[in-house]
C-alpha cells in the first residue's frame, strides 16, 4: 500500500500542473492567441433530433460531467441522449459542446493529451475537475462563462436556432456541467435572448452564478447522491446561511425545484442514467431519468406557449 506521504508526494506536483494548465486556457482566451474551434468532425450533424427544416419545440444542450474529453462521447456511451431523442421527437438535441474548454477544444484533439490517455488515464479527470473549479473561482468565472457561453450560443446557430424567436434553449446538464450551465445563463441571454430552462443531474456547482434570466432550474438528486452533497457543504453559497448568495436568491424567487430520483448514486451501476438497475415499476434507472427530463421541458413549454409567458421567469430580488 503507498503511504500517504508518498501519495501527497506524487500527486502534488501533478495537481499543480493541471491548476496551472486549466488556467491557461481562460487565458489564451482572453488574450486573443487562440480562436475557438466552431467546426465538427467531418460528417457529424450540429443536432439531432426534430426535423432540421421545421422549427423544433425546443433545442436541448446536453453538458456532461468530467468525462467529457472529445465531440462525441459522453459517459454512459451516448445512452441518455438516445432515450431523449426518442421519448420526445420534437427535441432538437446538442451534445457537441466542451463544457471544460472555454476554447472549445477537445482532449483527444491534443497529441499530448494522447499519450496521456494511454499511459496515465487518470490526469484526463484531473484537468476536467480543475476546469470545474477555474470556472468557479471568482477571478476567472466571468471570462470562463462568458466563453462557454459564446461556445453554446455560436453551436446553437449552427444547428439552427434563429436570436428571438421564443423557441426555449434546455441547458441539461450532468455532475460538473452544472457549473458550467448556470454560468452560460446571461450570455445565452444577451446573444439569443432565448428562453432559458436548466436541468442539472447529480449538479456540482457553486451557486455563484446569476440566474435571473433563467425561467427556471430543477435539480434532479438523490440522497445517496454524495458528491453532489459535497458540493453543498464545500461552496459557502450554497449554504442558507448566506441569504443574499445568487443561489439563495434564485430559490426565494420560486426558480429552484428539486426532484428527488432515490436510490440513485451519482456513478457507478446504479446512477441516473444506469440502464441495468431497476425500479419496482420496471423503468430502469435511465429511464425514469429521460422521462422526468422530457416531463419537465413539455410542462416548460406548455407554460411558456402561453401568450405572453415568454417572460424569462420571476425577476430575483437584488
Amino acid at each position: 500500500m503507498i503511504e500517504f506521504p508518498l501519495l501527497v508526494l506524487v500527486l502534488g506536483p501533478v495537481l499543480l500542473a493541471e491548476a496551472l494548465l486549466a488556467r491557461y486556457e481562460v487565458m489564451a482566451y482572453t488574450a486573443g492567441w487562440r480562436t475557438p474551434t466552431t467546426e465538427l468532425p467531418q460528417g457529424m450533424p450540429y443536432a439531432r433530433g426534430a426535423d432540421p427544416d421545421r422549427p423544433p419545440d425546443a433545442y436541448l444542450v446536453y453538458l456532461d460531467g468530467i468525462g467529457k474529453r472529445r465531440f462525441t462521447d459522453t459517459r454512459d456511451g451516448g445512452q441518455l441522449v438516445k432515450a431523449l431523442i426518442a421519448g420526445a421527437p420534437e427535441l432538437r438535441v446538442l451534445g457537441q459542446v466542451q463544457p471544460y474548454s472555454p476554447l472549445a477544444d477537445p482532449l483527444v484533439n491534443r497529441p499530448v493529451w494522447e499519450w496521456v490517455r494511454h499511459h496515465i488515464g487518470l490526469l484526463l479527470f484531473l484537468h476536467n475537475v480543475m476546469q470545474i473549479f477555474v470556472a468557479a473561482d471568482r477571478r476567472y468565472r466571468p471570462v470562463y462563462n462568458r466563453a462557454v457561453g459564446t461556445q453554446i450560443a455560436t453551436q446553437l446557430r449552427l444547428a439552427g436556432y434563429r436570436p428571438d424567436s421564443g423557441i426555449p434553449v434546455v441547458l441539461l446538464s450532468y455532475s460538473g456541467g452544472a457549473q458550467v450551465a448556470t454560468g452560460a445563463v446571461e450570455e445565452l441571454r444577451t446573444q439569443l435572448r432565448a428562453p432559458l430552462l436548466l436541468i442539472t443531474i447529480g449538479g456540482f456547482h457553486n451557486g455563484a452564478n446569476d440566474l435571473t434570466h433563467a425561467h427556471h432550474l430543477h435539480r434532479l438528486t438523490s440522497d445517496s447522491d454524495w458528491i453532489e452533497r459535497v458540493c453543498t457543504w464545500i461552496f459557502p453559497q450554497r449554504w442558507r446561511l448566506f441569504g443574499r448568495s445568487r443561489w439563495n436568491r434564485a430559490v426565494r424567487a420560486g426558480k429552484i425545484t428539486t426532484h428527488a430520483l432515490d436510490p440513485v448514486t451519482h456513478m457507478g451501476r446504479h446512477s441516473y442514467i444506469s440502464p441495468e438497475a431497476q425500479l419496482p415499476d420496471g423503468r430502469s434507472y435511465l429511464d425514469r431519468t429521460a422521462d422526468t427530463v422530457i416531463a419537465l421541458i413539455r410542462a416548460h413549454r406548455g407554460a411558456t406557449a402561453a401568450p405572453g409567458a415568454a417572460d424569462q421567469g420571476r425577476p430575483i430580488s437584488r
